[in-house]
């Protein structure tokens, strides 16, 4: 390769490093000659980029969606299924969703700027759909006496409805792995328990893609989902075998680009804040 080549890749930053040429006895770059064609604004992107507060003391950023600012549930309502979705309630789900219709208003309690869940009053879901998003919330699981594996502080965050991250006691209270808090449940353990002991409030962040379907339905490209708990990775850009399922294995069904968030009622006692979406 001619001198004058590598000195031009390497202005242009092609990976070959100044200190190459010079080891190479190559004279150093002529600063006066490259300043007459700037190879350099080859790479550079000249737009605006978007300006974002970032949130401070629990407020959200300021392009977010707040779901729940603890005052009240008016951005929620019931849901035609109990807990969640699994398949193969799929179907059901989701023609009852497309059907429409009015489902009532959400009727968990709100106590101290808390949403209160775990009163045996089936899940809620955000009135308002998305598909690629960041979620944050944050979710306290009280102390309990004579509780253990899934009966302490079970709830569950659905993803469209149809995916599952859960919501569970995992400081010192073993269960199966992909069943623990944090986990995608029954498809991805955690990569760590990073879970904090009952009565402190603990978050979650999650970024999720959701799965592409052709215009004949078939999949084109799976749901993918990175989780930090409590600010520790977790999942890793995780792919998704399908919408959640407690028995047998999880497989696509092809749904709408965007679907509600959901928050399940386990019969357990769980309380929510600080819930917004970021959509991608």
């Amino acid at each position: 390769m001619k001198a004058t080549a590598l000195r031009i890749l390497a202005a242009l930053g092609c990976g070959i490093p100044f200190n190459f040429l010079s080891a190479n006895g190559l004279p150093p770059l002529d600063w006066e000659e490259l300043a007459e064609t700037n190879p350099w604004q080859y790479t550079e992107l000249h737009r605006e980029v978007p300006v974002v507060q970032p949130g401070s003391a629990g407020s959200p950023p300021s392009d977010a969606i707040a779901l729940f600012d603890g005052t009240d549930l008016s951005r929620w309502e019931q849901t035609p299924f109990g807990e969640g979705v699994a398949v193969p309630r799929t179907e059901v789900y989701l023609r009852r969703y497309l059907n429409g219709g009015d489902w009532g208003p959400a009727t968990w309690t709100v106590e101290n700027g808390e949403i209160v869940a775990g009163q045996r009053q089936g899940a809620i879901a955000s009135k308002r759909a998305f598909g690629d998003m960041q979620l944050h919330l944050e979710w306290l699981v009280p102390e309990l006496e004579g509780k253990g594996g899934q009966e302490y502080g079970n709830s569950g965050i659905f993803l469209m409805g149809l995916y599952e991250v859960q919501v569970l006691n995992s400081f010192e209270n073993p269960t199966y792995a992909n069943g623990q808090a944090a986990s995608i449940y029954k498809q991805h353990a955690p990569l760590v328990n990073a879970s904090l002991p009952p009565g402190q409030w603990q978050s979650f962040d999650l970024i999720f893609t959701a799965p592409r379907f052709s215009e004949k339905g078939t999949l084109v490209s799976p749901a993918l989902l990175t989780v930090l708990h409590n600010g520790v990775l977790v999942q890793h850009n995780a792919v998704l075998q399908g919408p959640t399922s407690f028995i047998g294995e999880p497989y696509y069904l092809p749904h709408p680009p965007k679907l509600p968030i959901v928050l399940q009622d386990h019969n357990n006692p769980v309380r929510y804040r600080n819930i917004w979406v970021r959509e991608l």
